[in-house]
């Protein structure tokens, strides 16, 4: 398999970049760390005339954590994001999922942000990125414009990234105190995308009792899909849910499709077990602080 033909640019600065995205608009693509785009420029599934390459771009490589949450650069590896001691005690979800993603050799040169722009709805960014309420930074030579998680992702592999914009920066808010975290998936081998994906938050108050409960999903629907066990929570015990009942919640409330790799119903038996094992791990993280 070989790509097609294509101009390759090498922009020295951000203004180098939007300005040549704006100038060739629909006929271009952007290169980052390429482990999305290089497959299927080779599969010819997609052509652009021009690669727009932002490595050069080294400002972009950063992870930065502060106690709000932790912003991520456009040229910030995965594994950059996994080894951060920072990030991971802010919202240590970032780490619980990114380790799932791929393969290590994958991980050290894919880009966060270009997944998430990617948009594939069985990569795991995406769903921490809306468990998280996260959103993306675009920047274009009319400006920047933020956007959040729910507006971001437009179906499968289509995000609300516009021809003549770039995105710079993915936003992670740190999730509230005494919550815990954990990422949970299934996949016929390790580093496949995952038949079926969880992340889930689990917040407790003084006393250890859970105060609320939310998870998300990737490979069970055409964007990352978030439930909120509210109702679940409501007339049980705080301090010892009933996570199972939780788990059979999220899979009467999710819509997978057949594809060649599982049933639909198989997915949400998948969700339903897969739930009920994550909210309990991240219920056992969630540290009781006086």
């Amino acid at each position: 398999m070989k790509p097609p033909p294509v101009s390759h640019h090498g922009p020295e600065s951000l203004d180098e970049a939007v300005a040549l995205l704006a100038e060739l608009g629909d006929h271009a693509k952007v290169l980052a760390g390429g482990q999305s785009l290089v497959p299927l420029l080779n599969m010819r599934l997609t052509a652009p005339a021009h690669l727009v390459d932002v490595n050069r771009l080294r400002g972009l490589a950063y992870v930065r954590t502060a106690p709000e949450g932790v912003r991520v650069g456009a040229l910030a590896r995965h594994a950059d994001l996994e080894r951060d001691r920072h990030a991971h005690a802010a919202v240590p979800l970032l780490r619980q999922a990114v380790k799932h993603v791929a393969h290590p050799t994958i991980r050290n040169r894919g880009t966060t942000v270009g997944s998430l722009v990617h948009a594939d709805p069985s990569g795991e960014m995406t769903a921490v990125l809306a468990l998280l309420g996260g959103r993306v930074t675009l920047l274009s030579t009319e400006g920047d414009r933020t956007v959040d998680w729910s507006a971001f992702f437009v179906g499968p592999l289509e995000s609300c990234l516009r021809p003549e914009e770039l995105a710079i920066e993915a936003y992670f808010p740190a999730p509230p105190p005494r919550t815990g975290s954990d990422w949970t998936e299934l996949s016929r081998r390790n580093g496949d995308y995952a038949l079926c994906g969880v992340g889930s938050l689990v917040t407790v108050d003084e006393h250890g009792d859970v105060t609320g409960a939310k998870a998300a999903y990737i490979s069970m629907g055409p964007v990352p899909q978030v439930v909120d066990f509210a109702p679940v929570l409501e007339g049980g015990r705080r301090d010892r849910p009933d996570w199972e009942a939780a788990g059979a919640y999220a899979a009467g409330r999710l819509e997978p499709e057949d594809d060649i790799h599982a049933t639909a119903e198989y997915r949400r038996h998948l969700a339903r077990v897969l739930t009920a094992r994550s909210l309990k791990a991240a219920q056992e993280r969630a540290v009781v602080i006086p």
